[in-house]
């Protein structure tokens, strides 16, 4: 008997829109391996910072994305990402040169690569059976109240570890 698996993005819906997205991504099983919480503070250990320099290291990567409230947690991350690239105009607003045409990610390849790097980097170090749980949760931010009860959540979540349901 096979399970049908509830799809895990709005159907529909283009995530390479500008626009801002809460993620959520859990280690595999739980495990807690990116450190502890100590008095309500997230201590960070290497694999921990790993996770930490990778989130950073998005907003490098892509020029398009700009990087909001982030926390690594003992065995998952939040974090806000906003897509925001070129607005395309139509015919002469279009670019003449195609170097300067830039393809936005989908928060997906977004996220894939956030998670392919970190687990690289986390191999290297020798924890070979580090795995990201599949997929990820996301939410699509839709106006000012929401972003700020999602910031002050992700902000807090060290000091609320003890009622976590991702615990």
């Amino acid at each position: 008997m096979h399970t049908i698996r509830k799809p895990n993005r709005l159907q529909g819906y283009d995530y390479a829109t500008n626009n801002l997205y809460v993620v959520t991504s859990c280690v595999e099983d739980r495990v807690c391996c990116f450190g502890e919480i100590n008095n309500g503070e997230m201590i960070l250990n290497e694999y921990g910072t790993i996770a930490q320099q990778q989130w950073h290291w998005l907003g490098e990567q892509y020029s398009y994305i700009i990087l909001h409230a982030f926390v690594v947690m003992p065995n998952h991350i939040h974090g806000i990402i906003e897509i925001n690239g070129p607005s395309v105009g139509a015919g002469r607003d279009l670019p003449l040169q195609k170097e300067s045409i830039v393809k936005i990610k989908s928060l997906s390849e977004i996220m894939g690569a956030y998670k392919t790097t970190t687990s690289k980097k986390i191999h290297l170090l020798g924890l070979q059976e580090f795995r990201w749980q599949r997929s990820f949760h996301d939410h699509i931010i839709r106006d000012l109240n929401s972003y700020e009860n999602i910031t002050n959540y992700i902000k807090n979540n060290p000091k609320k570890w003890d009622e976590d349901d991702l615990k």
